[in-house]
């Protein structure tokens, strides 16, 4: 028999359709002498009837005629071996997946053979086996609707009392591997999605309505493991750090995606019970508890993971009732919370709380974070704010009530409440500063929640205290914020799009001491901007500055906030990827340069806000001045774009000299410094022997930062640091080829020149000194106007800064 089964035969006919149901029916037991014929004849059987269903609809008749599904059952009930149960799982996914006709699916669903496959007790210590079997499921999930669905169902009456799809599938729901989670959430979603009452009322009834409280006590279980991931990365970076906390996110936000995904279904009652999970399994006892300022005032570290998971809560799992009850809760103080709770810890372990309280509220822990906590917890605080700003779902009395309630929403209410003929409305819509009292009762309302479902019996700290004092809390706390040296400029940025969200038109809520505040900081700023101006980066001073002036505009004027969440817990990360940079080194001083800029930037932008002025395109800056009389660089044979080598250059200025570039090769060459505005280059070049006073150029360096210095020692000898042209970390393009080789790139190059005699040294020396105090003092001409608070504010225009700009050559 199984010889002729291998005879030749048209494999996409009828006959072999039947040929193979007519074998299959013959086998009687299963061993290894028929096992592959079984599982070849189950594998054909699943392409004929695939083909069938697109050619030919005679093929599925012969299937349902002779109850082929029947069979199907049968001989899985013969075999004592995992391979035949894995193609016959295989075969059937086949065939649900690609079968076109509703009839045929109909026919499939029908007669208990899907359902009871799927309750079949298969051996899911195999793990291949336990693959097709979700992937059965998964195919099966995949042709559900309104009226499928009815066939994999036993009801009474009305109501749904099994469904083994479902059933089986929330089994695996929290499997160890990932894949088969993935794969049992596509499975449960297509479900939900059906949209029928009955299936409803079944997955939200006891005992099924467990599997959402399961999912969020599992998505707890995932953040405590992820907080000791933190805290073990901490203790011991390694080179994987970064990636391991980049998946672990990803696996927190995927997980937080699917409760966003669950809801949106609109099954009554599941986004209740999830919120009621989430407050109750993680919020509450997990991730409030650790937000809180110690008695020592040390800002506590072991909150970022809690910001984070704030942060990604409220951006992904849009619920109205949660994203209030979150808010509301910030009213409270830690302590509300601590009783019988625990909360993430520094060092990585869950511990009892059991720290004095503060009677902050958490509102106010969040702003005392803002203004004396590190980087990652300013950060993240601003992160929660922003996102609570940015969530639709929050009601806007809770906005209100916690002080960032865009000040164009305030105009709107107030609007509102002037048309409908509330007398406060009007006169508060044209004051400068707000009446508003009280909390408005929307607040309530979840304060009386909190108290009564979730069994908080705290008072909040904050009840009863008029909006403007918060408001007026949160704007202070980003003022100093602005002012403070020891955060870097990317956060300082940050809490600048908040303030400018916050108070997008007027400096009206602002006091004086805001003001005197910011004006003290920028002149701070603008006076270390003029020592730049003869530090090692001044040629690269006003084009560093045009361009963060631009990014900086467009941050302030973003609609969102520009991080994703997980910048919080990536940032010691990217800090350290940099990779150590020499002090002393030019590259240590570019950092400096450029961080410096971008905060002098954002004070610049903040203190025209407060003006009520327009931010220009550009910085206020000077256009390109004279050029000197005799200027070298025109002398030269230069143009704008400056020497390069191997290109011809006039000697006239130039100094004679001996160079080696390499070991045991001296040069004789001759060494010129020029400036051309904000540009100067240091060049070596060789006489060309046909025609004299002119030369062929053989390396060129920047001017900037070359700390010209006379051996002590050797009064013939000129020494010049040599630093790279740009600053890769501002440089994209360079950025990737400078992380692979940070080491060696980061130090600095040395020419050390050879003079004939003391004399000749000391002016080339000299020479130098003057071409750096040329291009300084342009650059520092340029930048007057922005040095200069009032005059930038009442110049008319701004120039836009290039580094091909064109000068005029003053007359001798």
């Amino acid at each position: 028999m199984w010889n002729s089964f291998w005879r030749s035969r048209d494999r996409f006919s009828l006959d072999q359709l039947r040929y193979l149901t007519d074998q299959l029916t013959k086998v009687q037991i299963i061993s290894e002498v028929n096992k592959g014929f079984v599982i070849e004849a189950l594998r054909s059987i699943a392409e004929l009837i695939t083909y069938g269903d697109q050619h030919d609809p005679s093929y599925f008749e012969f299937f349902m005629e002779k109850q082929v599904m029947g069979e199907f059952i049968r001989v899985l009930k013969l075999t004592r071996t995992v391979s035949v149960p894995l193609q016959l799982l295989q075969t059937v996914s086949i065939m649900v997946q690609n079968l076109k006709s509703e009839h045929a699916i109909y026919y499939m669903f029908s007669n208990e053979y899907i359902n009871y496959l799927i309750t079949y007790p298969f051996d899911f210590r195999n793990e291949e086996l336990l693959s097709y079997y979700i992937s059965f499921l998964r195919a099966i999930s995949g042709k559900l609707n309104k009226n499928t669905v009815s066939l994999l169902v036993k009801t009474h009456g009305d109501e749904v009392v099994s469904f083994p799809l479902y059933v089986e599938a929330i089994r695996f729901a929290f499997h160890e591997e990932s894949m088969v989670r993935t794969a049992v959430r596509a499975i449960t979603l297509n479900v939900y999605h059906v949209g029928d009452d009955s299936v409803n009322r079944y997955i939200t009834s006891t005992p099924h309505k467990d599997y959402f409280a399961n999912l969020v006590s599992f998505f707890r279980k995932q953040s405590l493991d992820f907080n000791k991931l933190l805290s073990d990365t901490q203790l011991n970076p390694g080179p994987d750090s970064m990636s391991a906390i980049i998946a672990a996110t990803d696996e927190i936000e995927d997980n937080l995606y699917y409760f966003s995904d669950v809801v949106s279904a609109g099954i009554p009652d599941v986004g209740r019970l999830i919120t009621d999970s989430i407050m109750m399994v993680l919020i509450f006892p997990l991730l409030l508890p650790s937000l809180r300022v110690m008695p020592n005032n040390d800002m506590q570290d072991g909150a970022a993971p809690s910001l984070y998971l704030l942060c990604c809560i409220l951006r992904i799992v849009k619920i109205k009732d949660l994203a209030n009850t979150i808010a509301g809760s910030l009213f409270y103080p830690s302590e509300a919370f601590t009783k019988s709770s625990q909360g993430f810890h520094s060092d990585g372990v869950l511990v009892q709380n059991d720290c004095t309280s503060s009677n902050l509220s958490l509102r106010e822990v969040l702003l005392a974070y803002v203004t004396k906590g590190s980087d990652v917890l300013v950060l993240g605080s601003l992160s929660v704010l922003a996102i609570l700003l940015q969530t639709k779902e929050l009601d806007e009395s809770m906005l209100d009530g916690l002080g960032i309630l865009p000040q164009r929403k305030q105009h709107k209410k107030l609007l509102l409440q002037a048309l409908v003929g509330e007398s406060s409305g009007e006169e508060q819509l044209f004051s400068s500063k707000s009446n508003r009292d009280g909390i408005g009762t929307d607040i309530n309302v979840y304060h009386i929640k909190i108290k009564e479902q979730y069994g908080v019996s705290f008072l909040p700290s904050d009840v009863g205290i008029s909006p403007r004092i918060h408001r007026f809390q949160v704007i202070d706390a980003l003022v100093n914020l602005s002012c403070r040296t020891n955060i870097s400029a990317e956060i300082l940025w940050d809490g600048g799009w908040l303030l400018r969200q916050l108070l997008p038109y007027s400096v009206s809520e602002f006091n004086r001491r805001h003001l005197e505040l910011l004006k003290v900081s920028y002149k701070s700023y603008a006076s270390a901007l003029v020592e730049e101006v003869r530090g090692i980066w001044s040629d690269l001073l006003i084009s560093v500055l045009c361009d963060e002036w631009r990014k900086c505009k467009r941050a302030m004027e973003s609609s969102s906030p520009r991080k994703e969440p997980n910048c919080i817990l990536l940032l010691p990360w990217k800090i350290s990827s940099g990779g150590h940079i020499p002090e002393g080194s030019s590259f240590a001083a570019g950092k400096r340069m450029h961080e410096l800029v971008k905060v002098f930037v954002l004070l610049h932008q903040l203190q025209i806000f407060t003006l009520g002025r327009t931010l220009t395109e550009q910085p206020l800056i000077y256009p390109p001045g004279d050029l000197p009389a005799n200027c070298r660089a025109q002398g030269s044979g230069l143009d704008v774009s400056g020497p390069k080598a191997g290109t011809e250059v006039s000697l006239g200025h130039a100094v004679p000299c001996r160079i080696a570039f390499e070991r045991g090769k001296e040069l004789h060459v001759y060494f010129l410094a020029i400036s051309l505005g904000i540009s100067g280059w240091l060049v070596v070049a060789e006489e060309l022997p046909l025609k004299k006073s002119h030369g062929v150029v053989r390396a060129v360096a920047p001017l900037a930062g070359c700390n010209p210095r006379i051996e002590d020692n050797h009064a013939m000898w000129l020494h010049l640091r040599i630093r790279a042209s740009s600053l890769p970390f501002i440089d994209p393009v360079h950025f990737k080829d400078f992380r692979k080789k940070k080491t060696r790139a980061s130090v600095d190059g040395r020419w050390t020149l050879a003079f004939k005699d003391e004399e000749t040294c000391k002016s080339a020396f000299l020479m130098t000194v003057e071409e750096i105090n040329f291009l300084s003092n342009e650059v520092h001409r340029r930048l007057k106007p922005l040095l200069d608070l009032e005059t930038s504010i009442d110049l008319p225009g701004s120039t836009f800064c290039s580094p091909k700009d064109s000068y005029r050559t003053h007359p001798n």
